[in-house]
């Protein structure tokens, strides 16, 4: 089989911060930091100890790796996660929510859109000044069954990986899709698995361990594209932005535990097709 050859699109520079590396942004005694894909925003929050409020037109995962909390929305009412010493993640519907954490927990909300955060207020948003064309837009490809809960809590002991795929497991909302991939000590450097993705983005956001995210270039005709090969290091908490067609792996380094959030928008939907995404059946496909 003739290899393909990589497509001539201009080559984009990935995006990456490290949090703490940042002053962040200082709100009713709040800690917030903001970084984007095309499809998604992630903000991290720590705490200052007073509830605070999200907003989003689309419905929002709020990721507590290792902190209760307490999360209310009018009309679906409030929800609580507990402190079960392996994270949760809360599934909130689109609207104003308020959650409250102990001082100094930390969170991290992951929406397809965000009414209450200014562009400035993003660490990467000179990165979309120009969009890509390659990347497919969000849109609204699944939605919520009228029976299922508009606010959840997955503890994520609980949540099963995949036979066929243990190492991760998996969860969607309307327009995205998560994998949470958690592990202890080092990843195994003779199992990586380097990949690209032609029409999506994939962040990936690092809540505990330390990383190395290994990043390549596709040779293709032109050789001024070229670029050497990156090994970035990725303390957490940091967040990575994959663009589109640059294979990458992510490796694990160093003991501990390690977790790492794989983020996509649209929704994984050959994820979903092989029966990996725990949550699947709380959504049908829209009708075009």
């Amino acid at each position: 089989m003739t290899p393909s050859i990589p497509r001539p699109a201009a080559v984009r520079h990935r995006s990456f911060a490290a949090f703490d590396a940042h002053e962040p942004l200082l709100s009713d005694g709040h800690r917030r930091w903001c970084m984007r894909g095309q499809n998604f925003i992630v903000e991290r929050i720590v705490s200052g100890g007073q509830p605070f409020t999200v907003e989003s037109a689309s419905e929002v995962l709020v990721i507590l790796p290792d902190a209760p909390a307490t999360l209310s929305h009018a009309p679906s009412g409030t929800v609580v996660a507990r402190a079960n010493g392996q994270g949760s993640v809360c599934i909130l519907a689109a609207g104003v929510h308020a959650i409250a954490l102990a001082e100094g927990g930390s969170c991290a909300v992951i929406a397809s859109s965000r009414g209450d955060i200014r562009e400035g207020d993003i660490l990467n948003a000179d990165a979309y000044a120009e969009p890509d064309p390659r990347i497919v837009p969000t849109g609204r490809p699944y939605l919520r069954r009228p029976d299922a809960a508009e606010a959840q809590v997955f503890e994520m002991a609980s949540v099963p990986a995949p036979r066929d795929n243990p190492r991760l497991k998996m969860l969607q909302t309307e327009t995205l899709s998560i994998n949470w991939v958690d592990y202890h000590g080092e990843r195994d450097r003779t199992a990586l698995s380097p990949h690209s993705h032609t029409d999506f983005e994939q962040g990936s956001l690092a809540l505990a361990g330390n990383y190395v995210h290994h990043l390549r270039v596709p040779w293709g005709k032109n050789a001024n594209l070229w670029r050497p090969d990156e090994h970035l290091p990725a303390p957490s908490p940091s967040l990575a932005v994959i663009p589109v067609d640059l294979v990458h792996t992510t490796e694990g380094i160093g003991g501990g535990h390690h977790l790492l959030i794989d983020i996509f928008s649209p929704p994984r939907a050959d994820f979903i097709a092989k029966g990996w995404v725990h949550n699947a059946g709380d959504y049908v496909p829209a009708r075009d």
